[in-house]
């Protein structure tokens, strides 16, 4: 099969198609009982993004499970702080801590964006693994995070709920706070083009925290940096496309793909399909958006909001997803009847 008859790349292509193609946010990962055996092989987390082989075994087992019509790379959005030289580990069953950047002095003890490769070249191993390993009708999907996500756990060192340190920088110290985004935004451009010279073939800007933005504040912060990484992205790989995810953006959405080039745009489980039909699918491809609960609950109650979303969606292009990533306590059971779902509606 060649590149342009891929489904995926079809959809984003914007071509609507008779069967949305589909592929889940964190489909590999602790659901799956060959996951947690492979990480165990790793030992941890961390050791397992940076072995090759290991890497794309587990990005392999759902497409084997599953036959998603896309793989998206094993990695994590942390490593780009960690290729930058913030300290990076994971607290078992609490998640990543670093060392928290929240002045000048942290900002200046960063590397430049020249030596990220270093770290990351393993990452692009996988990603040249998996294009030689992945059945020839699969997608191979590259990612990262978007600068404000990123730039909450570096500046508070941790998740938070409300992202509570990032804001109080950002009020406090902008130029310092501002510094770092930019650092983030240059790095993030230099990482996904190396991955799409590993042989990425769509690339994903996660913003999980772009809902935290206020109006303003999502234009400066969530907007404008993923305008200027496409931006930069399209002038060197103008084929490849992006799919942009700013999560929580609520009214947000529309108009988001126009505004920072974006081939399509991820909706969170937020957001009725209904309405992204008439105000965000207008300007080409959506992907998304089954609550990942439902692969927790199963039942009759998944096949019929799956049905209603590809309904609601099936008149332009649509690629079919979960709202957010899959969580360790799903059914393996219930991701087969979500796609029989769709592939048999």
């Amino acid at each position: 099969m060649t590149r342009s008859d891929k489904p995926i790349l079809r959809a984003l292509a914007g071509e609507t198609l008779p069967t949305p193609p589909i592929w889940m946010m964190r489909q590999a990962g602790r659901y799956l009982p060959e996951y947690r055996a492979t990480r165990a092989e790793a030992g941890d987390f961390l050791s397992l993004c940076y072995n090759s082989d290991l890497a794309t075994e587990v990005t392999l087992q759902p497409i084997r499970r599953y036959g998603f019509d896309a793989a998206i790379l094993f990695a994590d959005i942390l490593l780009v702080p960690q290729a930058l030289g913030a300290d990076l580990w994971f607290v078992t069953g609490e998640g990543p801590r670093l060392s928290t950047i929240t002045d000048a002095q942290g900002l200046n003890a960063l590397k430049p964006v020249s030596d990220i490769h270093e770290t990351l070249n393993p990452i692009y191993q996988t990603l040249r693994n998996l294009s030689g390993a992945l059945p020839s009708e699969t997608t191979l999907i590259g990612f990262a995070g978007a600068p404000w996500t990123v730039a909450t756990y570096m500046i508070a060192g941790r998740g938070t709920p409300d992202q509570g340190p990032a804001h109080a920088l950002k009020a406090e110290n902008r130029p310092v706070f501002e510094a770092l985004l930019d650092r983030i935004t240059e790095a993030t451009i230099e990482y996904l083009s190396a991955q799409i010279d590993a042989g990425a073939e769509v690339i994903k800007l996660f913003d999980s925290w772009a809902g935290s933005l206020n109006d303003a504040d999502f234009a400066a912060y969530a907007l404008a940096p993923a305008q200027r990484i496409i931006a930069a992205l399209k002038s060197r790989h103008p084929d490849t496309p992006i799919i942009a995810f700013p999560r929580g953006a609520g009214p947000r959405y529309e108009g988001f793909a126009r505004a920072t080039g974006a081939d399509c745009v991820a909706l969170d489980d937020g957001v009725d399909a209904a309405w992204a039909a008439a105000h965000v699918q207008i300007d080409g491809c959506v992907q998304g958006n089954l609550a990942s609960s439902h692969m927790v609950t199963g039942g009759e109650a998944l096949v019929q909001e799956t049905h209603a979303i590809v309904d609601a969606l099936s008149h332009g292009p649509h690629i079919f997803n979960l709202g957010h990533g899959i969580t360790p306590d799903a059914d393996p059971d219930n991701v087969q009847r979500m796609i029989d779902a769709v592939r048999t509606r």
